[in-house]
């Protein structure tokens, strides 16, 4: 993330920071930033799928941290990729390094990469917490940078770009600030996070005074996640950058810099810039940057105003003229970016997971309920349908995603569902979708997993919908599941449920003592058979599908306004480490089956929900 090679270069120097103790302050934190890092800290299983309990608990630690040393922390997400779709580029490129990096664990080689579901888990992982929170609605960078300026507070993040910004407390970035080291302070003062902060001040005086209005030029030309211009390498043939001390592998950057630092300001740096290169270029690459120059502005979006009065407003989304419930909820963060990419763009990005890549991608399990989505989004009759072919091809609305294929990234066109009469009438556009009646809006959700409301009444509410996923996960998926695969995924959703309950700090409940000595039994067994480490390729593209399905099933429920109760993904609904462990176990020893014959009461709930499924 951020401008090419700067990260490297100013860790590599280390003097352009300054030490910060950070407390009784107000800290604006890139969600982005922090949830990858949290992620990648927290010794996730990335080659089984994720496990996000211990994810939310890293985050919980967090924040935990920050309270204590009296921060109120607001945390700003990044939306949907925006109408001009500046940095779709940069997000196949990334998209091409995760299939990289997918396909090398596969094979057994070490690597990150982020759980499909760990998004969720952590806005989920916010809410439960009560940390403020906004998902802006496309790419959140200037308004995380206007917020920290209008309260004059330090910007949390791991994104370079936030070096070029004009920050009036400063840049920490995550890599150098020691949560998990809080320190007890002296005096009255109290305990603090120790931190460092970036000195745009030390950084430019390195380079000859440069005027720090010039650093977003620099970004620009380098290159950043908007912006690779090809043009621009016509100027760095034959321009002679100055050369100061070996350089190395940012001689370039380096040699930018100090070039830079001949001009009082953007425009006349600009002007000479475009000497270099043909006259037919020149306004052209002259427009670029000044647009790229402009992403380095803070935004006037007014967040305060939203974590004030829950009101989200900004141009962007005026031009876009969606309905008023999608933006709020939106912001919110009650619907996914995939939503307005989807809506806005009609182009949508399928993240790739640790997967069989021979067969086809998890996602294709997943594909009916995606086109319904569209179809809401989009809105398609049934009408529709009965037209001829060619004027089919017309009606329906295609969306663009970007999945897997193989080895390679694909772009494929899906076709929108057409939907029944109810979500199409003129009655229900849209913009109305939240006045159809609940009912109607839960029968389409449980028609589209092929689920019927009665087979799903004698499961907590809470597990409805992940129940009613693996339904449409055992009709769909291809190849079949393998009835090991059903059971250990059945199991560990049981051993969710029965650390949820012995862990339940409500002192009214009264726990069975038969709960806790299952669970103390199923620790002791967890202990002993996680450090096999046996990995089967095709039990883990199963699991995959499953995700995918709950993903886009988690998806449709929110876009219907929740008929159904939200799984809560941060309290062990999902471990890819138990649930290999659990098929392998299953596969030899059958009576593993009966882990939690201590507790009737799991027992029971074990015996419904593969009832549930069989039927």
């Amino acid at each position: 993330m951020g401008v090419q090679g700067l990260t490297g270069f100013v860790e590599e120097r280390g003097t352009f920071f300054t030490e910060l103790r950070v407390r009784d302050t107000k800290l604006v934190i890139d969600g982005s930033s922090l949830y990858h890092r949290l992620c990648f800290a927290s010794a996730a299983d990335f080659r089984r799928g994720g496990d996000y309990s211990p994810f939310a608990a890293a985050v919980g630690d967090f924040f935990g941290s920050l309270w204590a040393c009296r921060v109120a922390p607001f945390v700003v997400l990044d939306g949907g990729r925006g109408a001009e779709d500046r940095k779709l580029p940069t997000l196949r490129g990334r998209a091409a390094e995760r299939l990289r990096a997918a396909h090398g664990l596969s094979r057994g080689e070490g690597g990150c990469l982020v759980p499909l579901l760990t998004r969720e888990a952590f806005v989920q992982a916010l809410g439960q917490l009560g940390v403020p929170f906004v998902q802006c609605f496309a790419e959140a960078d200037r308004e995380i940078a206007g917020l920290a300026n209008r309260w004059g507070c330090p910007v949390l993040s791991l994104d370079s770009d936030f070096c070029v910004f004009d920050l009036a407390a400063g840049y920490c970035p995550l890599s150098h600030f020691q949560w998990r080291s809080v320190c007890p302070g002296e005096g009255a003062r109290g305990c603090y996070v120790p931190a460092r902060c970036f000195s745009v001040e030390k950084f430019c005086r390195h380079f000859s005074h440069l005027n720090k209005s010039l650093l977003p030029l620099f970004a620009a030309m380098n290159g950043n996640d908007y912006i690779d211009l090809a043009a621009l390498e016509v100027f760095f043939s034959k321009v002679r950058l100055p050369e100061r001390g070996k350089g190395g592998k940012h001689a370039r950057l380096q040699g930018l810099l100090h070039w830079l630092s001949q001009f009082a300001e953007p425009t006349e740096a600009v002007d000479s810039v475009l000497k270099y290169l043909k006259k037919h270029q020149r306004e052209k690459i002259r427009e670029l940057l000044c647009a790229s120059m402009e992403d380095y502005t803070p935004a006037d979006v007014n967040l305060e105003d939203f974590f004030q009065n829950g009101k989200y407003e900004c141009e962007a989304a005026r031009k876009a003229d969606l309905p008023r419930w999608v933006l709020d909820a939106l912001a919110k963060g009650k619907l996914a970016p995939f939503i307005s990419d989807a809506l806005i763009l009609r182009s949508t990005f399928l993240h790739v997971q640790v997967e069989n890549m021979q067969r086809p991608s998890a996602h294709s399990t997943a594909l009916p309920i995606r086109r319904v989505i569209y179809g809401l989004l989009l809105k398609v009759s049934q009408n529709a349908e009965a037209a001829s072919p060619s004027q089919q091809t017309n009606e329906l609305p295609v969306v663009c995603e970007f999945d897997r294929f193989q080895k390679t990234l694909k772009k494929t066109f899906v076709q929108a569902a057409s939907l029944p009469t109810d979500f199409c009438d003129d009655h229900f556009p849209l913009e109305k979708l939240i006045e159809v009646p609940m009912s109607c809006r839960q029968m389409l959700l449980l028609e589209t997993l092929g689920v019927k409301m009665s087979f799903l009444e004698s499961i907590p509410s809470h597990l409805q919908l992940p129940i009613a996923v693996t339904c449409y996960w055992i009709c769909c998926s291809e190849p079949k599941v393998k009835l090991h695969q059903l059971k250990a995924l059945l199991l560990m959703i049981v051993s969710g449920e029965l650390h949820r309950i012995t862990n339940d700090p409500d002192p009214t409940l009264v726990h069975a003592e038969d709960d806790g000595i299952a669970y103390n039994e199923f620790l002791k067994w967890k202990e002993k058979k996680l450090q096999n480490k046996d990995f089967d390729l095709d039990a883990a593209h199963s699991f995959c599908q499953w995700q995918c399905c709950l993903q886009m099933g988690l998806y449709l429920n929110q876009l219907l306004c929740s008929p159904l109760s939200e799984p809560d993904l941060t309290s062990r609904l999902y471990s890819g480490t138990l649930v290999h462990r659990l098929y392998e176990e299953l596969k030899s020893t059958p009576s593993v089956e009966n882990l939690f014959s201590s507790s009737p009461k799991m027992t029971r709930l074990y015996q419904v929900l593969l009832n549930t499924v069989a039927s």
